[in-house]
Formats: structure tokens, C-alpha cells, sequence
């Protein structure tokens, strides 16, 4: 089983109209860490950049806009990526695993390709992918109306981790505790 964790920063939530900065990430084959991943990415030149976006993430417009190019790391993904997956190969392909990733990464990665010349998405990843805010819906739906929301850091907390607030919203730090609530949930 091919697993690509990940999680991305962006500019803003929509993805038809904001960029990403960072992705981070591990690849994941029949349960042993291949590869790891983290990087800072320039984002797409027409995107819109909102302040309070890169304030969640405490960096500046600065920062971002001298991140590497989109195309390069591009290439660079697109070149890990080929190492675990043939993209010509129909069966061969990773389940995108993240946390809220069906609803909002996802989506932002998928326009990445796009943004990059690439409409074959697909061929990497399949359509389904691993959510874990879904699987961790299930685990804690009697306990729901007693957290005052379901994000990543409130959900660790209910599962008895305690995330390193200072770090949160480092999509390299966001995928290590995914990761955690994943182990938690008993689904590894």
C-alpha cells in the first residue's frame, strides 16, 4: 500500500484563487517511511496573498516570494513521486492521506499540478483518499459536543497528544502529528 502523507500552507482557503507556500510530506510504502519532504514553494504569480493566511503560519509576503520557483519545486515532487509510483501504470498509485486533505488539500494540490501544465493528477493518486479528520469523526463521535472544534490540535488533545503549539501550521510539523492522530486511531 502506497501512502503519500501530506500537508500544504497556502495563501488563502480557495484554491481557484490562492497559492500554496509550503508542502510537506512522507511517502509511505506497506508502512515504512521511504522519503520525507518539505518544501517552501514560491507561489503561483497571479495567485492572491492574504496577510491573515501568513499570519496563521508566522510568515511574511517577503518570505514566501522568495521561496523557490512553482515549476522547480514541481519538477522536484514530480521526480520523488516517480521514484515509488509509475504514473503509466494504472494500478500503481498512492492514497493521499492528510488531515481535512478531501475538503480543502487536496483540492490546492491537485491546482498545483495544474498551475504546472499538468492535468494528469491522476495518474499518481487515487480519486478516494485517506482523511483523517473523517476517521477521527467516527472515533469520537460521542465526545464531538463536548470539543469546541475538530481541528488537528483539538483532536491530538482529546487523543492524549500533546502537539507542540509553537509549531503548528508547519505543514512539516502538521504531517508528524497526523501522523500521531493516525498511530492513535489504530489504523497503523
Amino acid at each position: 500500500m502506497k501512502l503519500l502523507f501530506f500537508d500544504l500552507e497556502t495563501t488563502g482557503i480557495k484554491y481557484w484563487r490562492n497559492g500554496i507556500h509550503q508542502i510537506s510530506g512522507e511517502v509511505v510504502i506497506d508502512g515504512e517511511t521511504k522519503e520525507s519532504f518539505n518544501f517552501k514553494v514560491q507561489p503561483h504569480p497571479k495567485c492572491d496573498i492574504e496577510e491573515d493566511a501568513l499570519k496563521v503560519c508566522n510568515v511574511t509576503r517577503e518570505q514566501i516570494m522568495a521561496y523557490p520557483p512553482m515549476r522547480e519545486v514541481y519538477a522536484q515532487l514530480i521526480n520523488m513521486l516517480g521514484k515509488y509510483v509509475d504514473k503509466y501504470d494504472r494500478k500503481d498509485k498512492f492514497f493521499l492521506v492528510g488531515y481535512n486533505n478531501a475538503s480543502f488539500d487536496n483540492y490546492f494540490l491537485k491546482a498545483f499540478f495544474v498551475q504546472n501544465d499538468d492535468q494528469f493528477f491522476y495518474s499518481w493518486f487515487w480519486v478516494n483518499s485517506i482523511d483523517i479528520m473523517v476517521l477521527a469523526t467516527h472515533h469520537l463521535m460521542e465526545e464531538r459536543c463536548l470539543m469546541p472544534d475538530f481541528k488537528l490540535e483539538t483532536v491530538a488533545r482529546k487523543l492524549g497528544i500533546e502537539p507542540d503549539v509553537d509549531r503548528l501550521h508547519d505543514a512539516a510539523y502538521d504531517i508528524e502529528l497526523t501522523k500521531m492522530v493516525y498511530h492513535k486511531l489504530g489504523k497503523w
